[in-house]
């Protein structure tokens, strides 16, 4: 799943957080001014500045929607950010005088308070932008998160391309590697980004290694469409170079990838607000799972404890979102030394593919089947929910030895954070022997997400994990 990029308002929203509080320090401190004069009118007119103190606050976030107030606020200099800070102050202030005027409280409200408000705000709102810059520019500069982006072009374009993206100030992007298309270049460096792959194995090398983006720039049409297809088929999103866009995909959007327009497609293009909703109710979610796990970790740990020697939690690493490595932990329901003992049982395995399961495991002590017929046993996750490893709604995250196995096109389930449950765990997990099948509903699950589709989800998860069905 690929994350639209941000509209200007929305995006700095930290932006419009500083203007708020200088605007309204820069308020308060006038309104002390004007108290001073009048000291013995303070009851009387507190109650009416605390209102016009409100409508400011309504009036900045107007402002800043319908005028994009911090459109390119990164890329401008001082000289034009001071324009820019002096135009808003002045615009809200105006939009002050003419409420009072059209309320007609002109005989309440002291013009003074909004002239000093206006010399006071210019000030404080152009230094702490101008301070809020340099703090994010730095962050931006030694950020260790970015997404990890792979260049695929011809050898022609090489140099000009991946130069373009390493001097982009202001990214959300690393170009990790770069795949030469025309040329067998596999181990040079271009601008300190080494040639990760060619042709022929820049398959392999996505799917054995962590790429969230792909940018693609090439001349001939028929190879970049061939590409493109392939990799969306693994589920990595796709940057195009708009020289050579194509409609490949109904998910695709025009948006900026460091100096280039780009065409962008994924197999889901989910909007901010749709991300910031997902990841929330991850929180609340886990808030409260963590809450649950602490009163199961009460009433199970003594028991793990006397049925079988060993820690009460089991730890696992597991991969995540495209192909990231994590910690996944558990309620411990095998006998110490479990995992070494499943290659002797991989005759027995029920499912057909990259997954292992066994319906009467002899590993699963005694309570450990009661956890796991109820998901007790999957409760400590919520820790990983927290962390953001992981999502209350979304894949089975594959172990080691299963993602080694994976074939390319089974790489396409792994396009989303893993969840606690999905697709997989409501459609009745036990009779579901395919592992094909299993790709198929991971992959119909991201393609058509939605909020609405994760409250189903976690509806059915609820009445599944309360009935013991599918465990």
């Amino acid at each position: 799943m690929y994350k639209k990029q941000k509209k200007s308002w929305v995006k700095h929203w930290d932006f419009l957080l500083v203007d708020i509080i200088c605007l309204e320090i820069s308020f308060f401190i006038s309104y002390l001014i004007r108290l001073s004069k009048e000291p013995e009118r303070i009851h009387i007119i507190q109650d009416y500045y605390s209102k016009l103190a409100v409508v400011l606050l309504l009036t900045v976030i107007c402002v800043t929607f319908f005028f994009e107030s911090y459109s390119g606020i990164l890329r401008r200099n001082k000289l034009q950010e001071l324009t820019a800070s002096i135009t808003n102050c002045t615009v809200i202030s105006i939009i002050l005088i003419v409420y009072i005027w059209l309320t007609k409280q002109g005989e309440i409200y002291s013009r003074q308070v909004v002239i000093v408000f206006w010399f006071l705000s210019l000030p404080s709102v152009y230094l702490c932008r101008c301070l809020w810059k340099r703090l994010i520019r730095y962050q931006m500069i030694h950020n260790k998160s970015f997404n990890q982006l792979l260049v695929i072009t011809e050898d022609c374009f090489a140099q000009e391309c991946v130069s373009s993206f390493r001097h982009t100030l202001y990214k959300e992007f690393e170009v990790s590697g770069i795949v030469i298309l025309d040329k067998d270049r596999t181990g040079e460096m271009i601008e300190n980004v080494p040639v990760v792959a060619s042709r022929e194995n820049c398959l392999q090398y996505i799917c054995g290694n962590v790429v969230d983006e792909v940018f693609l720039n090439t001349n001939t049409k028929s190879i970049s469409e061939d590409i493109a297809s392939e990799l969306l088929e693994l589920g990595v999103t796709v940057h195009f170079n708009l020289v050579q866009a194509s409609a490949l995909r109904p998910n695709k959007i025009i948006e900026r990838c460091g100096q280039y327009m780009v065409l962008t497609s994924s197999m889901k293009i989910a909007s901010t607000r749709q991300l910031f909703l997902k990841r929330a109710m991850d929180i609340a979610g886990s808030l409260i799972g963590l809450l649950l796990t602490g009163i199961a970790f009460l009433v199970f740990a003594p028991i793990i404890k006397l049925q079988s020697k060993g820690p009460v939690f089991y730890s696992q690493t597991r991969i995540g979102k495209n192909g990231r490595p994590f910690k996944i932990y558990k309620f411990r329901t095998m006998v110490v030394g479990a995992d070494s003992m499943q290659a002797q049982l991989m005759q027995q395995n029920e499912m057909s593919g990259h997954m292992f399961k066994m319906k009467d495991d002899p590993r699963i002590f005694g309570i450990g089947r009661f956890m796991r017929k109820f998901s007790i046993d999957e409760l400590p996750q919520f820790f990983n929910v927290l962390k953001g490893e992981m999502s209350l709604v979304g894949t089975r995250p594959p172990t080691m030895e299963e993602y080694a196995n994976y074939d390319l096109h089974h790489k396409a389930r792994l396009g989303i954070k893993p969840g606690l449950t999905g697709m997989w765990q409501v459609s009745g997990r036990n009779e579901i022997s395919d592992f094909e099948e299993i790709v198929r509903l991971d992959t119909h699950y991201i393609s058509n997400w939605s909020l609405g589709m994760d409250c189903r989800i976690l509806f059915k998860t609820v009445l599944v994990v309360l009935t013991g069905k599918g465990s």
